[in-house]
């Protein structure tokens, strides 16, 4: 994997500089790990006060520091400030880093933390999930920002290697990318999802026997699933409204838009209208246009 996800500089011809952000127990650890495999020179728990000489040092020596990771988190004190100060020295310096976010839900924070014992670091007379939601709430302006937002809670290392490897570099300058998810409702609605749509009311190929071991990939179950009634209808009404908002949040100056598509199990509506939308997205010119489908992963 390695091999084929090496930047060594932006759009611009400058460094590649990714800001690492995230709950604590989201995986920034590992994340860092990754990048450090890649050659990357991550640089974890900064001093604030050290920021804007770290992005002098980015800009002055290009060489040396062309591809820098920078965890930015809860340990920095005011985390939003520095990551506004961070990223206002690396801007003004001619470099446009890539804003990552890890995120997970509670209850797998909760569950980390009591495995491998560690305290979190708001924990200070607060129970742990008192901590995880006042680091949500400190964390939110990094997160509105972030070029990419992903849930660990079911990403093995591996998976979480691939997500961030498929990402890297591919920032553009106004260009907002677009995340289509495919999930099951009973494992819950992916955290990242910013639009969440349900096909739950279109008959489920799962009690079609012959259909049942196939997954929404395959031409037979999507035949089966465009074939039902009001499934074109509600596809057509989703395509709509993503046609008029994608350029409203373009010029709002989002950078990604995260579409969740949900069915029960995950396995074959919600893959099918996912697989749909990307393709009716990208007939209009939009890219890039990214398609996940949770379950499959998680199979």
């Amino acid at each position: 994997m390695a091999d084929e996800a090496q930047p060594e500089m932006d759009a611009h011809g400058g460094p590649h500089v990714v800001l690492l952000s995230g709950l604590s127990g989201g995986g920034k650890t590992a994340a860092g790990k990754l990048f450090e495999d890649l050659a990357y020179t991550v640089v974890d728990n900064l001093p604030g006060e050290l920021l804007a000489n770290l992005a002098e040092l980015v800009v002055q020596e290009p060489e040396r520091f062309a591809q820098v990771a920078i965890v930015l988190d809860v340990r920095a004190g005011d985390a939003a400030s520095a990551y506004r100060a961070m990223r206002g020295a690396l801007e003004g310096r001619g470099v446009r880093p890539q804003v990552i976010f890890l995120e997970a839900s509670d209850d797998v924070l909760i569950r980390r933390f009591s495995e491998t014992r560690h305290r979190h670091p708001l924990a200070n007379g607060r129970s742990t999930q008192a901590a995880i939601q006042l680091e949500r709430r400190l964390l939110d302006p990094i997160r509105a920002e972030a070029d990419v937002v992903l849930d660990t809670s079911d990403l093995p290392l591996r998976e979480l290697r691939e997500r961030l490897f498929a990402r890297i570099g591919d920032l553009r300058p106004d260009t907002m990318t677009i995340q289509l998810i495919s999930f099951g409702f009973k494992f819950g609605i992916p955290l990242e999802a910013d639009l969440v749509f349900d096909t739950r009311f279109i008959q489920n190929p799962y009690y079609v026997p012959e259909l049942r071991e196939h997954s929404g990939l395959t031409s037979a179950v999507r035949e089966f699933v465009l074939a039902q009634p009001g499934a074109l209808e509600y596809l057509a009404k989703i395509d709509d409204l993503l046609a008029f908002s994608v350029p409203a949040f373009a010029a709002e100056g989002k950078s990604r838009l995260t579409v969740g598509i949900g069915c029960t199990g995950g396995r074959h509506r919600s893959i099918v209208f996912a697989e749909e939308l990307a393709r009716r997205l990208r007939e209009r010119g939009h890219e890039p246009v990214e398609v996940f489908h949770r379950e499959l992963e998680r199979a």
